[in-house]
């Protein structure tokens, strides 16, 4: 049996069609505006507390030590937690190190003014389909994702943030 170049290449895109779709079913989806956050409490984080963020406006931002964007991020988000933390937002910062030395090393630089913990199993960054780091998702008080930020871009992702916030603090908090 001979097979034809032509033939091959048909047979080769459609292997590469059926990978590829049964990649996409085997993956969870990427977390995006409206969907369900997954809790904190359930990721096996480390290093830090968390916060109580029950009935809270809260950032969840995904960040590692060797992130340039994400050193320059910091200083940001400690202010941002500062302006709002009174009317109820939290900022909890998740690292995706492997190890606690570099997510230790960073943090006691960076001093930051939020929770941070690490995500060394990369469960809950695996659950969430992070796209880049840093990258941060906005949760209205249901524990909804109501907006996303990949990468940060300095002033500009502050001024969505502070708009998205001052938004999200100002709607009801939900019905019990």
């Amino acid at each position: 049996m001979v097979i034809r170049p032509a033939a091959l290449r048909r047979l080769s895109r459609c292997a590469a069609a059926a990978a590829v779709a049964a990649l996409a079913v085997s993956l969870p989806a990427q977390m995006a505006p409206g969907k369900a956050f997954p809790p904190l409490s359930a990721a096996g984080l480390t290093g830090g507390t968390l916060p109580d963020t029950a009935g809270k406006v809260v950032i969840v931002d995904f960040w590692a030590s060797w992130c340039a964007p994400c050193r320059a991020s910091f200083p940001a988000y400690s202010r941002i937690q500062a302006q709002y933390a009174s009317r109820g937002l939290v900022v909890v910062a998740v690292s995706v190190d492997d190890s606690a030395d570099p997510y230790s090393a960073f943090i006691a630089k960076m001093k930051p003014g939020f929770a941070t913990l690490l995500d060394s199993k990369h469960a809950l960054v695996a659950d969430v389909q992070v796209p880049t780091m840093p990258t941060s998702y906005l949760l209205d008080r249901s524990g909804k994702v109501r907006f996303m930020h990949p990468g940060f871009h300095g002033d500009r992702t502050v001024d969505e943030l502070n708009k998205e916030i001052t938004a999200l603090l100002a709607e009801p908090p939900p019905a019990p």
